[in-house]
């Protein structure tokens, strides 16, 4: 059975209609949401929205001001933290330094009442640390990982509980770069290896976009959009949503016509184009156009079809696999173009000053609420 197939038949957790206060400040605004058994769902926003409190809700370190949080059908608003069958994955961790690796991650299992004997625990760590690839690090001290291994220490003492559900709260936000990428894929494997529900809350698009099997877009509280990373991508709803999931250009224009999901338009500049959305817009409403930047071409001669305009190239970065260049339209504005490295090589690189041209397909186009 799929995971769509799961989902459908069985939630683990549920928010519904959760509302947070702290005094006269919302944290969080009517969040209805339901999370499939099994399923790799991120919430995604900036500093603020409310991705953060949503998780600890549901961990029982927050009680809702309105709503119900369901775990596996049983409403639990009032079920303490540590009875709920949920573990969380800190940012910092939060692992003991005066204990070794093998006491942080036998912690909750000695907490535990009745009590689990020895070798029971013992047992129940090793497997903990061979899935999380440290089997030999049991008496290592915490002081002594790197910040790699500290969170695969940290995920060992999570899922040594066997919870329904792990929560994790910004896990990589202290690696560089490359270890970030690397416990992607570890945190992806890792996953589909136990089976267990995990809920990422993270303000990295890339993260989200990578892991998950769906993304909860949260601002100012509220859930705007819950999709796939492709639907989110490919059919954001608005321009919030459009340039927080990915990067994308935007241009202000003003409907002209319509006629089923075509959409004529008029940009601030003057020009005329032609785009798509399932919205329905109004002749004279005042929307928004996106275009990602890798729908872009640019090319020394005007192409014969799609939408072209003249630019100047402002800057150009080299990235390996692309590169990317900012270009200057007197219509459009400033432009983001993403150049594959083949085409690139095929058109020749272009230098900041120099003449181009910027153009796309039609479908290219999305009409977004403003």
């Amino acid at each position: 059975m799929g995971l769509e197939d799961r989902a459908a038949t069985r939630h683990i957790a549920e928010l519904r209609a959760v509302t947070k206060t702290f005094g006269n400040v919302v944290a969080a605004k009517d969040l209805n949401l339901t999370i499939g058994e099994g399923e790799f769902l991120s919430f995604l926003g900036p500093s603020g929205c409310g991705k953060t409190t949503a998780l600890r809700m549901l961990a029982g370190f927050e009680k809702p001001t309105e709503g119900e949080v369901l775990l596996d059908g049983q409403v639990v608003n009032d079920l303490d933290a540590h009875h709920r069958p949920v573990n969380m994955v800190f940012q910092q961790y939060a692992l003991f330094p005066h204990l070794s690796v093998f006491d942080n991650i036998a912690y909750g299992l000695r907490q535990r009442r009745p009590r689990i004997d020895r070798s029971t625990i013992s047992t129940k760590v090793e497997q903990a640390l061979e899935t999380v690839r440290l089997g030999d690090f049991g008496p290592r001290r915490i002081w002594e990982m790197s910040g790699g291994q500290q969170q695969r220490v940290a995920l060992a003492r999570a899922i040594v509980n066997e919870p329904k559900l792990l929560l994790l709260d910004e896990p990589m936000a202290a690696l560089d770069r490359k270890l970030r990428k690397e416990m992607q894929f570890e945190l992806q494997n890792l996953q589909r290896q136990l089976g267990i529900t995990f809920v990422l809350v993270t303000h990295d698009q890339e993260e989200a976009l990578s892991m998950s099997d769906r993304i909860c877009v949260m601002e100012g509280g509220r859930i705007v959009q819950v999709g796939s990373p492709r639907d989110l991508y490919d059919a954001p709803r608005s321009r919030y949503v459009a340039g927080f999931v990915g990067t994308s250009n935007f241009f202000d224009a003003t409907v002209a016509d319509t006629a089923g999901n075509s959409v004529t338009l008029t940009l601030k500049g003057g020009p005329t184009l032609q785009g798509t959305s399932d919205t329905l817009f109004s002749p004279g409403q005042e929307v928004c156009v996106s275009i990602r930047p890798e729908q872009i071409a640019l090319t020394r001669a005007a192409p014969a079809t799609g939408s072209a305009f003249p630019v100047a190239i402002r800057n150009r970065i080299f990235l390996g696999e692309h590169t990317e260049y900012l270009a200057h339209s007197d219509a459009l504005g400033d432009i983001l173009v993403l150049v594959p490295r083949q085409a690139e090589l095929n058109e020749g690189t272009f230098n900041a000053g120099e003449q181009a041209f910027v153009s796309w397909n039609d479908t290219a186009q999305l009409v977004l609420e403003k």
